[in-house]
């Protein structure tokens, strides 16, 4: 009898714990605004011909929208307070996170809590758009006011879903309550047309290794592309984490798009092995031959994912070098600083973090100063 009544008490308390964490944070009706979701242009194409004008978009693909003289880094992260409507869906990933449709129909994409993947990749896209290839904005907020959010969305969501009670919660959450999120990154998706055939959603790297030279992006693009996921370490690199974009809307007449653009995007896990981890992003390898200038990720989780071995040439590996080494100390230390990575090693002095962190991302270009000269 006394296992039976601890088993009840268990049972209360799990319900009631999962009532909390399922329910508002505060009471308040839903804010004055438009609040539909603007939904993106598809690619209209036939499900027959789909796979085969993916294959020849990114086959075409550019990679980079301009070169820059001298990279200068945005580092304008901060946004004003935000209000949204949550979007109720069922949860993909580790990271805490979900959608939410603003004012006039844009919806984003809210990543919340003490988590690596904020800083990360907040400093990843900064710097990649820096150096003229696409990126995802990824902008922080001192505090979202999500309508409809329960209190902890990700972890609500989940254990909705394995209750197998996705048809019962609201497709926008609560009508009569919000929750407030501090210090929350904000994800813009980058403006085009999705390009995708079936379960073929983005691109994997082995896709771009296979595309014949002179054909699509210059290479030395393509491996100055290369060459900066290994800098930063871009390990969960799935072809989900890719995309593939038409930036002509809708598509031509004939289902071929006349502008693809493949890109990187969910670079969270970044600055690693691991997410935004300063001792091993130091000094993780970043060359398999520095004197053959072939780079790989097989040293980090995933076994290098889609990213299999290639050879850097070397009009990319001092393109690279330049643009890195042209970008001032207080720049780099003011992407980490923008990007709140002291915030997230508290209990340590700022200045120190981010004279770590900078020091580190001095060390990663030594990496590719000391490599070659490289086959050309």
């Amino acid at each position: 009898m006394r296992w039976l009544g601890l088993t009840g008490a268990a049972v209360v308390l799990a319900g009631l714990t999962s009532a909390w964490v399922i329910a508002t944070e505060h009471q308040a009706p839903p804010p004055h605004g438009v609040f539909a979701v603007r939904h993106p242009v598809a690619w209209s194409v036939s499900t027959a011909r789909a796979p085969e004008l993916r294959r020849d978009a990114l086959r075409r693909a550019q990679l980079r929208l301009a070169m820059p003289e001298r990279p200068v880094l945005d580092l304008a992260v901060a946004e004003p307070p935000l209000t949204c409507r949550f979007l109720a869906k069922a949860p993909q990933g580790t990271t805490p996170k979900f959608d939410c449709v603003l004012d006039g129909g844009e919806v984003i994409k809210v990543k919340y809590g003490r988590d690596p993947e904020i800083p990360a990749e907040v400093a990843a896209t900064r710097l990649l758009s820096a150096l003229g290839f696409p990126a995802d904005r990824m902008s922080i907020v001192s505090r979202l006011r999500c309508h409809g959010c329960p209190r902890y969305p990700f972890m609500a969501m989940r254990l909705i879903h394995l209750a197998g009670a996705s048809a019962w919660f609201p497709p926008r959450g609560y009508e009569d309550g919000y929750s407030d999120f501090h210090w929350a990154a904000v994800e813009r998706k980058f403006s085009g047309v999705a390009i995708e055939a079936g379960d073929e959603e983005g691109w994997g790297w082995w896709e771009l290794d296979a595309i014949e030279p002179g054909v699509g992006a210059p290479a030395v693009d393509r491996d100055a592309l290369r060459l900066l996921a290994a800098f930063l370490a871009h390990w969960d690199n799935k072809s989900s984490n890719q995309r593939l974009l038409c930036l002509d809307a809708p598509a031509g007449t004939d289902g071929r798009c006349g502008r693809p653009l493949a890109m990187v995007q969910d670079l969270g896990a970044t600055f690693g092995p691991e997410k935004a981890d300063l001792g091993r992003w130091a000094s993780s390898p970043l060359w398999d031959d520095k004197r053959a200038c072939t780079i790989s990720m097989r040293h980090l989780p995933y076994g290098g994912g889609t990213f299999g071995q290639a050879r850097i040439s070397e009009a990319a590996r001092l393109q690279v070098v330049r643009h890195l080494r042209s970008i001032p100390d207080d720049q780099v230390a003011g992407l980490f600083s923008a990007a709140r990575f002291p915030e997230y090693y508290s209990g340590t002095d700022d200045r120190k973090v981010l004279a770590a962190w900078t020091a580190a991302f001095h060390t990663r270009v030594r990496h590719i100063i000391d490599a070659g000269p490289c086959p050309r």
